[in-house]
C-alpha cells in the first residue's frame, strides 16, 4: 500500500513504512478497506498468523490453519483530536482463541495487555495516549460447524499516537503480538509440532 501523493506528506511517510513492514513467515500481511469515518485519512492491513509457515520460496501453505487474526488501522487529522494528543493514531486489534487450560486464568486480560506494552517498549517505539480492552468470549458450536464444541476467544483491543512519523517501531510490536498470542517460538527455534495458542505467560 502506498498513499496517493495528494495525501500529507506526514501520512505518507507513515503508511510507507508499515507497508515496508517484514513479518516473521508466519504472519501474513494483507491490505484491506480503511475505515472511513475515524480520520481523513486512513490506512488499514489485515494479519493472519498461521500454524504452517509457506514453504520457503513459495509464499503458499496448503490448507494452512490460521490460528490468529488481527488488524492493524492507522488513522490520521492533520488537525489531530483532542484524545489522541496528536494527529496519527494506530488501531489494532488482535483474536486468538484459547487452549482449555488458559480459558479459565483470571491474570490473562493483564497478562496480554502486557504482551502490547511489552512489545512496544522492546520494539523502541514511542507513543502517548494508549488505551484498550481485552476481552474474553466463550461460543458453543452447535450442527454442522467444524471446531471444537466449545471454544473461548481473546480479544485485544488498542490504540495509541506514535510519537513518531516513521512507524516501523511500532508495526514490529504489533507483529511480536501476533507471535506471542499464537504461542509461536523465538524465530530460529524449533517446535515439537504441538501449537499453543493464547499463551498467559
Amino acid at each position: 500500500m502506498t498513499a496517493p501523493t495528494t495525501h500529507p506528506e506526514t501520512f505518507r511517510r507513515a503508511v510507507d513504512s508499515l507497508s515496508e513492514l517484514r513479518t516473521r513467515s508466519e504472519i501474513e500481511l494483507r491490505t484491506m478497506r480503511p475505515p472511513q469515518r475515524l480520520a481523513p485519512y486512513s490506512a488499514a492491513w489485515s494479519a493472519e498468523v498461521l500454524a504452517t509457515p509457506p514453504a520457503p520460496g513459495t509464499g503458499e501453505v496448503d490448507d494452512a490453519e490460521v490460528v490468529v487474526t488481527g488488524r492493524l488501522v492507522l488513522l490520521h487529522d492533520p488537525e489531530g483530536q483532542d484524545a489522541w494528543d496528536g494527529t496519527l493514531r494506530v488501531v489494532t486489534f488482535v483474536r486468538a482463541e484459547l487452549d482449555p487450560e488458559h480459558a479459565g486464568d483470571p491474570l490473562l486480560p493483564e497478562v496480554a495487555w502486557s504482551w502490547l506494552t511489552g512489545a512496544l517498549e522492546d520494539s523502541g517505539a514511542g507513543w502517548t495516549a494508549l488505551g484498550g480492552t481485552v476481552t474474553q468470549t466463550s461460543s458453543v458450536r452447535f450442527g454442522d460447524i467444524s471446531g471444537p464444541s466449545h471454544a473461548t476467544d481473546l480479544e485485544l483491543r488498542a490504540s495509541w499516537t506514535p510519537t513518531e512519523e516513521v512507524l516501523t517501531t511500532h508495526g514490529d510490536a504489533f507483529a511480536a503480538v501476533l507471535a506471542v498470542a499464537a504461542g509461536l517460538p523465538p524465530e530460529g527455534v524449533a517446535t515439537l509440532g504441538v501449537r499453543r495458542t493464547g499463551r498467559s505467560g
